[in-house]
């Protein structure tokens, strides 16, 4: 385990040096933080204007309440997929050999928006029946939804790469994101840790900057601490983007540059004959 570890971080190093030529790429999950704070204030201004936040007859969430909920989850889910189809998509196209930036990975998504709103429904649900069940399933279930939670994580790993390389649709998606957890579950077990390890030292020292200069005036420690955090989340989310669409460019047998193949070939064990085990 600590040796798939260790690749995850020569991996990520890699996907540092694809990020330092392609330095937008950290635009993408910027714009859709954005684009969430505008979404959250069009859906409280419209549902003070509309009435949706008053209470139902027994003292519940109303009709139009529930409503609003709904189309928040729905479309905060497809802002956050395609974005990240868009950074995928600049990520798959250095990786290629191309020179890529916000514009074209803005077109890459948006040319696949019918595939990009139908995995933002099927995340939803999904999202929804999680937080079901552990609301009101008791301890048994929150333990099922976490492990729902990480399974379905897991499983569907690639979506984002295959719906934006391939073009197919969400549940074929699944299938072959499924296909290729089967053969490579560890690794993906270890990205996910080694990322959240990166991503908590990130957010850990950006806070210590701004705490420490906080002790020197309060303003000062939030004027430069949250845009900190702000960047720290950003990078570490562009550097998962770079290290998910190198990972998938390896499984389908393609060298993606700026990677080294003998260690995308230790985290992967793929086939003599280039792709992964399982991959169709």
């Amino acid at each position: 385990m600590f040796q798939t570890i260790g690749h995850t971080f020569e991996l990520m190093k890699m996907s540092w040096r694809v990020l330092m030529l392609d330095r937008e790429l950290i635009f993408f999950p910027v714009m859709s933080v954005l684009a969430l704070v505008v979404l959250a204030l069009a859906i409280f201004l419209g549902g003070l204007a509309g009435g949706g936040f008053e209470t139902g007859e027994e003292g519940g969430v109303s009709g139009g309440g529930l409503a609003l909920v709904l189309v928040m989850a729905f479309a905060s889910s497809f802002i956050v997929i395609f974005f990240n189809a868009a950074l995928v998509a600049a990520a798959l196209e250095r990786l290629r050999g191309g020179d890529p930036n916000v514009a074209s990975g803005l077109k890459a998504a948006s040319a696949h928006i019918p595939q990009i709103l139908a995995w933002a429904l099927v995340t939803t649900v999904v999202t929804l029946i999680l937080q079901i069940l552990r609301d009101r399933g008791g301890i048994a279930g929150q333990v099922a939804s976490w492990i729902g939670g990480v399974a379905w994580s897991l499983a569907t790993f690639f979506v984002i790469p295959l719906l934006v390389a391939e073009g197919i649709g969400p549940f074929e998606a699944i299938r072959r994101s499924s296909s290729l957890l089967r053969q490579t579950w560890g690794r993906q077990v270890a990205a996910s840790f080694g990322f959240g390890i990166v991503t908590f030292g990130a957010i850990a020292v950006a806070v210590l900057v701004g705490v420490l200069l906080g002790a020197v005036h309060p303003l000062l420690g939030l004027a430069v601490g949250i845009p900190l955090v702000g960047l720290a989340w950003a990078t570490v989310t562009a550097l998962e983007g770079i290290f998910k669409a190198a990972l998938y460019d390896f499984a389908i047998g393609k060298d993606p540059h700026g990677f080294d193949r003998n260690v995308l070939q230790n985290a992967y064990h793929p086939q003599a004959g280039g792709g992964l085990r399982g991959i169709v």
